[in-house]
């Protein structure tokens, strides 16, 4: 019996250089837009449920009364939340399926969930049961990034990674535009009674489109010859690109305790990341309509069907300002590098946070006013979303889904995630009773956050332009299947 024994890793030799050497092909287009499809969904409900909130709090309907208390906290607290906590579960499990049983014996399975909460959640009830099915929803969004991410990771080329993945997340930005547009033509043309179903039941469309897709993308490449040690897996996996594997190698196999502590501060720094990050996004991307209303000078519309519909568009308004910066990261991450966006982004949010709430004048009874004029303050605010796009939102998904060893790597991505939907459902949670009368404080906050998120920042390691195996530290093992001959061996491996 052959044993395992370690490999000295050389980037020249890496088996892999097939897939880090080639250019884009119509194959990583077509992983690209099947992966896509789970982060459109994601960004779809982000924006939809805040539409949805704003015709609860104009509408009187029976069973979706928003100060209903639950567990002490008013129902939109719970609703705005309740797919954002069950994502935290769906990203630390997905992320620990695909690495032990492998990235396509689950990747689908997410899916259907995002299918079957959609759907539900536009057939709900009463406002517990849309807190349940929502968080059904949420489980299939949080599982969708550790897989979506790594799968696309482990098939991109190196000069190419930080853009590829990169495009697979910018789907959030068309998600966010469509949210826009459905909402706005579900409340002009329904009455809100079916209007906020529609918009909800929607969001089972892009979903159910992938599916079947999901299910035929073959193991990738780096998870079959590195985890499973089975190079005809592997060069079947990368015929899909039109490459050869060159070697019969391993990696070795962590336990939970040995990873945690070989990658405990690259852990911190991704997930510590992403946790500020996402306080900032969520906030106030849920709760953007009462966010910029409060800007607003207090209007009166002739018909509710008029106010909800402006309603909808000033939610909508810091996403369609921020669209842009999710394909300007895309574009530029392989040129100046994630360290360098990540901090950038961080740093400008954080000045535009704190200028507007400098801005901000609250009086004795809590009425706002501005020390600037109204639109300066806008332009200002929905600015910080083109940052947070052109900036950590990008980066803190790419990230993770470099800098880990193929064994671990979907873990280390579904715990950074994880970290970030905790971020996320503080904000949405914890920060709401701040919203109505505290819009300054919680601008502060915002700004202190993105000012903690640039420090560390300041820790990170640069990814672009490297091959995975040499971000990850991969510690590589000779590994014989049971059908290998001495024959498929090559230099790689060291006996």
């Amino acid at each position: 019996m052959r044993t395992m024994k370690h490999v000295e890793y050389a980037a020249s030799r890496n088996p892999f250089n097939g897939i880090n050497n080639i250019n884009i092909t119509s194959r990583h287009f077509k992983i690209l837009f099947t992966a896509s499809m789970g982060f459109f969904t994601d960004a779809y409900d982000l924006f939809i449920i805040g539409a949805v909130l704003d015709i609860f709090r104009s509408t009187q309907i029976n069973g979706f009364n928003l100060q209903t208390p639950i567990l002490g906290i008013p129902a939109e607290g719970v609703v705005a939340s309740s797919a954002i906590l069950t994502a935290i579960i769906g990203q630390v499990l997905f992320g620990w399926l695909a690495d032990y049983w492998g990235r396509k014996r689950i990747y689908g399975v997410e899916a259907v969930l995002m299918v079957v909460g959609a759907l539900l959640s536009a057939l709900a009830p009463n406002i517990y049961w849309l807190i349940v099915f929502r968080g059904i929803l949420g489980l299939g969004i949080g599982g969708d990034y550790p897989v979506s991410s790594v799968i696309m990771s482990e098939y991109a080329n190196t000069k190419d990674r930080g853009k590829l993945i990169a495009l697979v997340f910018s789907s959030q930005g068309i998600g966010a535009l469509t949210a826009v547009l459905i909402g706005l033509a579900s409340v002009s043309l329904l009455p809100p009674t079916l209007a906020w179903r529609v918009m909800l039941g929607l969001g089972a469309v892009p979903a159910l489109m992938v599916i079947r897709m999901r299910r035929k993308v073959p193991e990738t490449p780096r998870y079959a010859l590195l985890v499973k040690g089975d190079l005809r897996e592997a060069n079947r996996a990368a015929s899909f690109l039109g490459v050869k594997i060159n070697g019969l190698v391993a990696s070795r196999r962590l336990s939970m305790s040995e990873f945690m502590r070989r990658y405990w501060f690259t852990l911190i720094i991704t997930a510590g990341s992403w946790f500020l990050m996402d306080i900032a996004y969520y906030g106030s991307g849920i709760y953007s309509g009462p966010i910029v209303t409060t800007f607003l000078p207090v209007s009166v519309y002739p018909t509710l069907r008029l106010r909800i519909i402006h309603e909808v568009f000033e939610a909508g308004l810091p996403f369609l300002i921020g669209l842009p910066g999710y394909f300007t990261a895309a574009l530029l991450i392989d040129k100046i590098g994630r360290k360098l966006m990540q901090l950038q982004g961080f740093i400008m949010m954080s000045a535009l946070y704190l200028i507007v709430s400098t801005l901000v004048v609250t009086n004795e009874v809590d009425v706002v006013s501005f020390l600037a004029p109204i639109q300066v303050v806008i332009i200002l605010y929905v600015l910080t979303f083109f940052f947070i796009n052109f900036g950590p939102n990008t980066t803190t998904f790419v990230i993770p889904a470099e800098v880990y060893p193929a064994s671990h790597r979907a873990m280390g991505h579904g715990i950074s995630a994880a970290a970030g939907k905790a971020g996320a459902a503080l904000s949405t949670l914890l920060l709401f009773p701040l919203l109505e009368t505290h819009i300054k404080e919680l601008l502060i906050i915002y700004g202190i956050v993105s000012i903690i998120g640039a420090l560390l920042t300041i820790q990170l390691k640069e990814t672009k332009n490297k091959d995975l195996e040499s971000i990850s530290g991969e510690e590589l093992v000779n590994h014989l299947s049971s059908y290998a001959t001495r024959d498929l061996l090559n230099p790689y491996i060291v006996d």
